[in-house]
């Protein structure tokens, strides 16, 4: 049987429409030929939305790094809204940790954590092994190293943003932070700022005058605070099918099966924080911006149909060592389409679920914490940077 595969890409925030779509076919016999035909929507390359988190890991800010692992999925859901002129934005998260005495003095107590990445489970494992410990906290300092060691993308459709938060005075040691922050600028790299205390106290201490100088917003948040979560009666279902598309991973390479179970260890230290936060990160799964090109087979064809021509076989997983190239392909195509179904289905859900938060958003009163900050900055900077918000 000869097997034509045609594979798939999908849209940040939007599912494919599959199998009770008049448009769409899966597994269906033409001639003896087995066809799964989809409708190919591309994600662009052609701008992205970059984004670096600079965390103060001092003594005093556990309850910073809490709020950082409990908001990550909902800064990227809120990221997968963005659209320049219709298209979807490649997506990258960064980094970084200061004010840690267990840093290098040398390096004025700052670490790139991990680079600007697409690789958003390696930013969910780095942040959940940050520790707390001293210290001196430089922000002129780590604001300088991300914005001369990251690697930016040019061009005006790119939207380049830092986000810094803290609770020691913004204008302490020998970097000036004016003038790091002036040549951000420069790059078109916008400075947030996010204080770790009362709001008068972040202005006197010069934060909000950073996020000034770098056209970026100013907020204070209280970072002891547990973050609030709102259950929804779509949780339990969308979790399910979390747990389903994980099985449609197919891992190869050197580290593929190293990098199949930190997805699992990733979906473990998201449901440690909050069941919330386990559903944000399903929802991520639904979308494009969770790509795993460089260890899993569906993602890798999905980006180069000639893929399986220059990976070796002793890279394949157990399942597929075994099989000639016409059934690897077949058995790819087959997972493929069973996770483009249940990205479907968690899609339909998310939308569910986010009205009802809304609805129940409108009844209380909610504090800004560190999530709240950075996504109600994103959508305010996009729309001023030429982008539009589609939920």
């Amino acid at each position: 049987m000869k097997t034509k595969i045609f594979y798939i890409s999908t849209l940040l925030a939007t599912t494919l429409t599959f199998g009770s779509c008049n448009n769409s076919k899966a597994n269906t016999l033409v001639n003896n030929e087995t066809i799964i035909e989809t409708t190919t929507i591309k994600r662009t390359t052609e701008n992205k939305i970059q984004v670096a988190i600079l965390l103060d890991t001092s003594n005093s800010m556990d309850g910073l790094i809490e709020q950082a692992k409990s908001r990550l999925w909902n800064i990227v859901n809120t990221l997968t809204t963005l659209k320049y002129q219709g298209k979807a934005p490649e997506i990258e998260i960064g980094l970084y940790e200061y004010g840690n005495d267990g840093l290098s003095s040398e390096a004025n107590y700052i670490r790139q954590v991990a680079p600007l990445t697409t690789d958003l489970d390696l930013i969910s494992e780095k942040l959940f092994s940050l520790r707390t410990n001293g210290g001196s906290e430089y922000c002129g300092a780590v604001i300088q190293d991300a914005v001369t060691k990251l690697t930016w993308k040019d061009g005006n459709k790119n939207m380049k943003l830092v986000y810094i938060a803290g609770n020691e005075p913004f204008n302490q040691g020998s970097i000036n932070y004016k003038e790091v922050i002036k040549e951000a600028l420069k790059k078109e790299i916008y400075v947030n700022t996010i204080f770790c205390g009362n709001k008068q106290e972040g202005i006197s201490t010069l934060w909000q005058d950073g996020a000034i100088t770098g056209n970026g917003k100013y907020f204070n948040i209280d970072s002891n605070q547990r973050v609030q979560y709102i259950n929804t009666p779509y949780d339990d279902q969308i979790t399910q099918y979390n747990q389903k598309i994980n099985e449609t991973y197919v891992s190869y390479g050197r580290r593929g099966a190293d990098k199949k179970r930190n997805q699992a260890m990733q979906d473990a230290n998201a449901e440690s924080v909050s069941k919330a936060n386990y559903v944000e990160r399903s929802v991520s799964k639904s979308k494009t911006v969770y790509k795993n090109d460089s260890w899993d087979l569906v993602d890798k064809i999905n980006e180069d149909e000639k893929a399986l021509e220059t990976i070796k076989k002793e890279e394949l997983p157990a399942e597929l060592k075994d099989k000639n190239k016409t059934e690897i392909k077949a058995y790819i195509a087959q997972k493929s389409a069973e996770r483009e179904k249940i990205q479907k289905e968690i899609s339909t859900l998310a939308k569910k679920r986010q009205e009802y938060i809304d609805n129940e958003m409108k009844k209380q009163k909610t504090q800004d914490d560190l999530g709240n900050a950075i996504a109600t900055s994103i959508i305010e900077l996009g729309k001023n940077k030429g982008y539009s918000v589609e939920k």
